[in-house]
């Protein structure tokens, strides 16, 4: 009796409590589990189905070539549709649940992109490039930032809708619009087949962009608050500069440690254990920068990038080809719902300030600074090269590193991405929410202006298309693609068989030039593994040496003279501590 009477009165007092922690919310509103859940299964319903309808889009403008409108387009409008819908219906529940969630997208939605980019990374062509894509990507994007921080400081400091800002949240803005996200730019020009050193500068611009401003924004929020010196300045840029060094340190050593590992253990006898690992260090790596006040974006980039330079040696044959395809699909997911989630936010954020002037100022504002980002770098990186070419004292024509084409180009392929609108979630200021939804609508507009008229573009502007490229791959598991220029399917027995035929004369597995799964063949011949219908191993890091193939990283190298010392300490030095087979064994 005297339990049920304190279980009864423990009931009430915790009921009561529930109420007047808010006695302004009614009794039939406090929240119930199994409602939530409720709500919760049909709101990731709505987005499922939208993520459905997005897919099936890229497929059917994919099956029939049509390349006037782009998936990322209709996933915007398609989410802008059901998030009016949302907003215009009766509840709360589901409107709560699909609105923008800064947490969800920078550990859930944004690692994925970022690390399949840096993995992803045709290293050969981004590195041959690399002058061009560090001045747009760190000279560029400060101009940017700062071009776009003061236009805007001095349009709100004449109040007309009575909004001002200081200089640092100004810059903080100006920050978080110029990162670009050319997702769109980018699918589009895979399908033109665009130049490829177009192609990697802007894409190359765009991954170490988005660092950059990440950095850049958590630098200036640091000075929230604070009155603004000269030495801020300086004090700023040492900040960024530290806080990219070491978080540029922690994802390379994370990817170093990740390919020891592999190659002083036997976990590639265990395929679907090893590149489980494997995602996880690299995810890891991500969290950890975070948890120290660091990049986590930067770290995860350049883990990426070291995992494919050494760690991807070192792997099982099916790892290789589960983790890049495993990449592949968490980017796709994420950079689809990215777009769905921007639609939606745009009637579902019911916090969000309109201020119609300040959009109109701020799209005005970033076509001024992305201007000023790109045509006076272009003209400097221009007269570098001739003045480099003058003194080679050759009498070849000397042709323009960027000509005005290119230029054009880059400065429509500036359009903004989600990473703002992440960004803009974090501002602390008394305006927070109308800058928000200012970046917000600019973003989304950039897109759909930008993004829709690129192919257009293309064709005003005579970029040569339909250059093709010759670059290793794994897609021999394209059955389409299995004979060539010949799309002539295969079924299971033929796709075995053409596996199997290949096996005896693939580059690198020649009696002469075994990897080290040869080597470790009489250890692993107690594994049970079905390798038959897997394609041939990828050239092992022995190949990476022989005169004529394109060694993705060392071989360009080789191009600069003044980058010569890095190709012999990466060949010495850095190859046989880190690979499972020293390139210079089979010499």
């Amino acid at each position: 009796m005297s339990t049920s009477l304190l279980l009864t009165l423990a009931s009430q007092l915790i009921g009561r409590d529930t109420t007047d922690a808010d006695p302004d919310i009614p009794d039939d509103e406090i929240s119930n589990p199994v409602t939530d859940e409720i709500f919760s299964s049909w709101a990731l319903f709505i987005i499922i189905v939208l993520l459905c309808m997005s897919l099936w889009t890229s497929y059917y403008l994919q099956q029939k070539k049509i390349q006037a409108v782009h998936e990322t387009v209709i996933s915007i409008f398609s989410g802008m549709a059901v998030g009016l819908i949302i907003r215009i219906t009766p509840g709360h529940y589901i409107q709560d649940t699909v609105s923008f969630n800064y947490a969800y997208f920078f550990n859930v939605l944004l690692p994925p992109i970022i690390l399949n980019s840096g993995y992803q990374l045709r290293q050969a062509n981004f590195f041959r490039n690399i002058g061009s894509i560090m001045t747009f990507a760190f000279a560029g994007t400060f101009l940017s930032a700062i071009v776009l921080g003061i236009i805007l400081w001095v349009w709100t400091s004449i109040g007309l809708e009575g909004i001002h800002i200081s200089f640092v949240e100004a810059i903080s803005v100006g920050a978080t619009l110029s990162a670009t996200d050319p997702v769109t730019i980018l699918s589009i020009f895979n399908a033109y087949k665009v130049d490829p050193k177009l192609y990697t500068i802007i894409f190359g611009e765009s991954l170490l962009n988005d660092a950059v401003c990440i950095v850049m924004f958590e630098t200036a929020q640091k000075f929230h608050g604070e009155p603004v010196h000269i030495t801020s300045l300086f004090k700023g840029i040492g900040i960024f500069f530290m806080t990219f060094t070491i978080s540029l340190l922690i994802g390379s050593i994370v990817g170093v440690t990740t390919a020891l590992i592999l190659k002083h253990s036997h976990i590639r006898r265990y395929p679907h254990i090893e590149s489980c690992l494997i995602l996880l260090f690299a995810y890891g790596s991500y969290f950890f920068s975070n948890g120290c006040h660091m990049s986590g974006i930067v770290s995860l980039l350049f883990c990426g990038i070291t995992l494919k330079h050494y760690a991807y040696y070192n792997m099982s044959r099916r790892s290789q080809i589960a983790i890049k395809y495993i990449f592949q699909l968490l980017a796709q997911l994420s950079e689809n719902f990215i777009f769905i989630y921007l639609g939606l936010s745009l009637f579902t954020e019911v916090e969000l300030v309109y201020k119609p002037m300040l959009i109109i100022i701020t799209i005005i504002g970033i076509c001024v600074s992305r201007w000023a980002a790109v045509f006076p770098l272009s003209r400097l990186i221009n007269f570098v090269c001739r003045a480099k070419a003058g003194r080679n004292l050759t009498h070849a024509p000397i042709t323009e590193e960027i000509p005005p084409p290119y230029q054009m180009m880059l400065f429509w392929a500036g359009l903004r991405g989600a990473v703002g609108v992440a960004l803009a979630m974090g501002l602390e200021s008394e305006h927070a929410h109308s800058l928000r939804a200012t970046v917000l609508v600019v973003v989304v507009l950039t897109v759909i202006v930008f993004g829709g008229t690129t192919a257009r573009m293309l064709e005003i502007l005579g970029i040569r298309t339909g250059v093709i490229e010759e670059t290793d791959s794994d897609d021999e598991f394209d059955i389409e693609a299995s004979l060539g220029n010949y799309n002539i399917p295969l079924n299971d027995g033929q796709l075995r068989r053409q596996f199997n035929n290949r096996q005896g004369d693939a580059s690198g597995l020649g009696p002469s030039s075994q990897s080290y799964r040869d080597s470790n063949s009489d250890n692993d011949s107690d594994v049970d593994s079905d390798s038959s219908d897997l394609p041939p191993m990828h050239r092992s890091a022995s190949s990476l040496d022989r005169p004529g193939e394109n060694s993705s990283f060392s071989a360009l190298l080789s191009t600069d003279d003044h980058a010569r010392w890095f190709k012999e300490f990466d060949e010495q030095v850095l190859k046989p501590v880190f690979l499972d087979h020293s390139p210079t064994e089979n010499k």
